[in-house]
């Protein structure tokens, strides 16, 4: 049998190498199972250039940062300052 890893994703990462290695990174098990399967879904390259589209938060309205606090599920977002759901953003 097989040497399991540290952790094992279960059956819904598509991708657990690169899971691994972003766990490794520090990044949370969300995020990570959230980059793997985009990574397996279409081509590494073009992961990459995914990003940047969503524009700084600090250009946002408070209204709009609940939105995507609500999207990803950060919990206790209604009591948060726009300055806190900033934060909260950038370190989920």
């Amino acid at each position: 049998m097989a040497q399991k890893k540290r952790e094992d994703p279960g059956p819904s990462v598509k991708d657990p190498d690169l899971y691994e290695a972003l766990r490794e990174e520090g990044n949370s098990k969300e995020k990570s199972a959230r980059i793997a399967n985009a990574a397996a879904n279409t081509s590494r390259s073009a992961i990459g250039r995914k990003g940047g589209k969503a524009g700084d938060y600090e250009d946002m309205t408070k209204d709009e940062l609940l939105q995507r606090a609500r999207d990803i599920g950060i919990e206790g977002r209604s009591r948060m300052s726009k300055g806190e759901l900033i934060d909260a953003l950038r370190e989920h």
